[in-house]
């Protein structure tokens, strides 16, 4: 009989590593071009969406129309401060893990300037870019390169009761003293009738969108946050003081609760719909969450208007919105740009503006009759879509923005701060940054 011979220990273990490692490779060969199926796999880097199913749809709507792509999502958080931390950090390990990814307005001088985002000139010449909204361009431009493909705009915009505005024979508020006055008269009076009532609800939460709010409230007042030409910041001038300080004394803790100051969007939207605010403050999507009777409480009773100024001022709207950019580091460019020129066609922008409420960057859709229909905000904020107010273009913005994040939260947050103070520390911080750019 012949004898069976068994691997030694040393072989068995050499035998085992080996099938490990043609595992592995294996694996890494199929989540590129797959031995399974053969599609390549493409990876796009997003946030939590507010209304997913209409983002799930369009997923499926893309890989069913090119069957020999696999799309990977990476979902972040909601946070555009939290969500710029994840993808950066994946940025800057030239991450594999990132093909597409999507951009703050604030991000794409940042980006291109690190070499984060590849330059779409040859696939997204002036001949297609004439399409978009001009500002929507501009935000995507640094140095005479554009890094990104305009998806949706935003814009800041008072949303309010408006049946309860006609009960108590009010219009909608010209000036922030006007909407105090008008919130509080209603708060009592609602009161009275045995319902309890804030006056606003808006984001106040140290993050990005503080940032948003409250330049809103300061470009009304005359004020700025700074002269990035001139390397100068304005929070400590008494335009800028004196809206911060009406913030503080008048909206949190007043007409706000002061649970305002850990709302982002999403928190400040629920105490709106559910009818337990008068004023809100939020982005044009927030328009179709409100009159959604499967969402809302509210639905049928909400009307839209400009911000308000202060006396002398204007209203100021914070540009808003987010772009689609193509990772430097990706292997799989053409397969990628597929993809953005997919999710930024008319046909999709449509859907997104009908399903979601956002507001589309071609200009075409704002004279589509079923879009205006769907969201007839759109047709009265158009000039406001137009003329939003962007926040300072600098590949230093993350590092600014950081600096006013912390100051805002801080002076409205403590009823006793010292706002000239911290303003202008703030500024001697900032303008220590600028310096750096120059």
């Amino acid at each position: 009989m012949d004898k069976i011979v068994k691997p030694g220990i040393k072989g068995g273990v050499a035998f085992a590593v080996l099938l490990v490692v043609l595992t592995v490779v294996l694996l890494a060969a199929g989540c590129e071009r797959g031995v399974d199926d053969g599609r390549v796999t493409l990876r796009f880097v997003t946030w939590k969406p507010n209304i997913p199913e209409v983002w799930d749809e369009i997923y499926r709507s893309f890989e069913a129309e090119n069957p020999d792509i696999r799309l990977v999502r990476e979902i972040g958080p909601h946070s555009s401060t939290a969500f710029h931390d994840l993808l950066t950090q994946k940025l800057k390990n030239r991450s594999k893990d990132v093909d597409v990814f999507l951009m703050d307005v604030i991000w794409p001088s940042e980006f291109a300037a690190a070499g984060w985002a590849m330059p779409l000139d040859d696939l997204f010449p002036p001949s297609e870019q004439a399409g978009f909204l001009r500002g929507t361009i501009m935000a995507n431009t640094y140095r005479g390169k554009i890094y990104g493909v305009p998806l949706f705009i935003d814009s800041g915009m008072l949303f309010y009761r408006k049946d309860l505005l006609q009960r108590y024979g009010f219009s909608p508020p010209e000036t922030w003293q006007e909407m105090v006055r008008q919130a509080e008269v209603i708060v009592g009076g609602e009161k009275g009738r045995g319902v309890e009532i804030y006056g606003f609800s808006g984001q106040f939460k140290q993050y990005e969108g503080l940032v948003c709010d409250m330049m809103e409230y300061i470009l009304s007042n005359g004020g700025t946050l700074l002269d990035h030409a001139a390397g100068r910041c304005g929070l400590a001038e008494g335009p800028s003081v004196e809206a911060v300080r009406f913030v503080r004394d008048e909206i949190i803790g007043r007409i706000a609760p002061r649970g305002v100051l850990t709302y982002q969007e999403p928190e400040s939207l629920d105490l709106f719909i559910q009818g337990k605010a008068v004023f809100h403050r939020n982005w044009p999507y927030a328009w179709r969450v409100s009159n959604d009777p499967s969402k809302s409480k509210i639905a049928g009773k909400v009307g839209i208007s400009r911000l308000p100024h202060f006396p002398g001022g204007r209203s100021y709207s914070t540009l808003g919105g987010w772009q689609v950019g193509i990772s430097s580091f990706s292997g799989k460019k053409e397969t990628a740009w597929r993809f953005v020129s997919f999710l930024t066609s008319e046909r999709i922008q449509k859907l997104i503006a009908l399903r979601a409420g956002k507001a589309p960057t071609r200009t075409a859709l704002y004279e589509d009759r079923e879009i205006l229909k769907a969201n007839p905000q759109f047709s009265e904020m158009k000039d406001v879509f137009l003329t939003a107010y962007p926040r300072p273009t600098t590949p230093l913005y993350p590092a600014l923005s950081n600096v006013l994040q912390r100051y805002f939260s801080k002076v409205i947050s403590d009823p006793g701060s010292e706002i000239e103070r911290e303003a202008g520390a703030a500024c001697e911080e900032i303008e220590r940054i600028l310096a750096l750019e120059r």
